[in-house]
């Protein structure tokens, strides 16, 4: 196992973190589907995921299935988690995302909070909000310029984001949220450019 934990660090590029919280440095082998209940996909590639000690002792060998029997976490291997979660630039909590279609909060986004307690650890949160103020304070930055250069600044953003965080940032909040949407109005195709940037955080080395 030690070579497929050397193939998912690699992959996940310098920082090598976690691929549930995407805070703490992935350490370990995680199974999504737990070995204990489907051995049969214990040596399943796209069920290893690289982890942290955390959030592997959080979710150790569970795994909730919805009424149709569907996995009810989110899987940050084939679907992209700010589908289901949200960001908290106060706190720095993860959440569930709300589901306006519904007038509910994603029941993926809200069973995975839980499982891995993503709205309780401090140290966490305290990195997320650390990373969004530092992505704001880019873009503030880059605001205050005669001229915005998409390139540099994507290259900037992309280098100051330790979580993530940049999808978030450059998704439907930027509409609402400052200066993220300072930078939509006034400068609509640098915004889109930091939008495809965000697409390459978690290949980026």
């Amino acid at each position: 196992m030690r070579t497929v934990l050397g193939v998912l660090q690699k992959m996940a590029g310098a920082r090598e973190r976690c691929m549930y919280c995407v805070d703490s440095h992935g350490s370990d082998i995680e199974h999504f589907r737990p070995k204990s209940a489907y051995p049969m996909h214990a040596f399943v590639w796209s069920n290893m995921l690289l982890c942290c000690a955390e959030c592997g002792r959080f979710k150790g060998d569970r795994f909730p299935l919805s009424p149709t029997g569907q996995p009810s976490l989110v899987d940050p291997s084939a679907e992209d988690p700010w589908d289901h979660l949200d960001f908290d630039p106060d706190t720095g909590n993860l959440t569930a995302r709300y589901n306006i279609a519904s007038g509910t909060p994603s029941a993926k986004g809200e069973c995975t909070v839980q499982v891995l307690q993503l709205d309780r650890r401090e140290a966490m949160a305290e990195g997320y909000r650390r990373t969004f103020l530092r992505l704001a304070a880019c873009v503030r930055h880059a605001l205050s310029a005669d001229a915005i250069d998409a390139e540099s600044l994507t290259a900037t953003l992309l280098q100051a984001d330790d979580h993530g965080l940049m999808a978030w940032c450059f998704g439907p909040v930027s509409a609402r949220l400052q200066p993220f949407m300072d930078l939509r109005r006034k400068a609509p195709d640098v915004w889109k450019a930091c939008k495809t940037a965000a697409a390459q955080w978690r290949a980026q080395d």
